[in-house]
This record gives C-alpha cells, structure tokens and sequence, in this order.
C-alpha cells in the first residue's frame, strides 16, 4: 500500500463522529468484559498490547503503517471473537474485547490508521509534532 495522507483526513463532524465511534466501541468493549467476568489482571498486561507493532517502524514507514494497521484495525479483534464465540473460548474472548477497547480508545483519542508516508499521518488526521506545523 503505497497511500499518501495526502487529502486523506476526515474533518469536521465526520471526524467528530468517527472518534466517537471509537469511544463507542471501547465502551461496549470493557461493559462486555466486565459482563462476562474478564480478569482485571489480563486487561492490566494486554491493554497496550497491540502498540507492539510500533516495531515495524523500525523496518520503515511503510512497513510500520502496514503493521500497526493490522494492530489498529477492527477486522482483527472481531474475527478472534467470532472464532472464539464459536469455539466457546472465554479466554479468547477475553483477547479480543482487550484488542477491541484498545482499537475503541486509540480512535476516540485521535489515533487514527497511518498512511505510509509517515507516522503522524492518519486518517483521523495530524497527530504529535506534524499537527502542530
């Protein structure tokens, strides 16, 4: 994926909307948790788990945006949870509402997916020191 944050940034109230969105889903993501009886312990290791993939940065900017995408996208927490659901896998489950509210609360603080031509560009817009210029 060779994309350019280019005009790519939402604004305004579709920004607004989109954050709040992110706040939505980590809401509905921890009230699951607590429903189902989620070890506070296992939320306290795994929460920030999915910021692991800042690694790929290493490796580049496009291999770093590819990686922390597949960290920060929604398609993964919710495919662990159906196959989870299905497996009747509670500890599993457990892994995908932690990824899930950690997706929900990065979106709702404006961490948005990052485009390959560098990290502070996201679809959610600017963020650290390239919001500021």
């Amino acid at each position: 994926m060779a994309e350019s944050s280019t005009g790519g940034a939402a604004t305004g109230g579709v920004r607004l909307l989109l954050r709040l969105e992110g706040f939505a889903l980590f809401a509905a993501a921890i009230g699951a948790y607590v429903t189902l009886d989620g070890r506070w312990w296992l939320l306290a290791i795994l929460i920030l788990a999915p910021d692991l993939a800042f690694l790929g940065y290493l490796a580049g900017n496009r291999l770093g945006a590819a990686a922390y995408n597949a960290a920060h996208s929604t398609i993964g927490p919710l495919a662990l949870g159906c196959v989870a659901l299905a497996a009747h896998w509670p500890t599993v489950l457990s892994i995908a509402l932690i990824w899930a509210a950690h997706v929900g609360i990065d979106r709702a603080l404006g961490y948005g997916l990052k485009y390959a031509d560098g990290f502070g560009n996201t679809h959610l817009g600017r963020i650290g020191r390239q919001a500021l210029s």
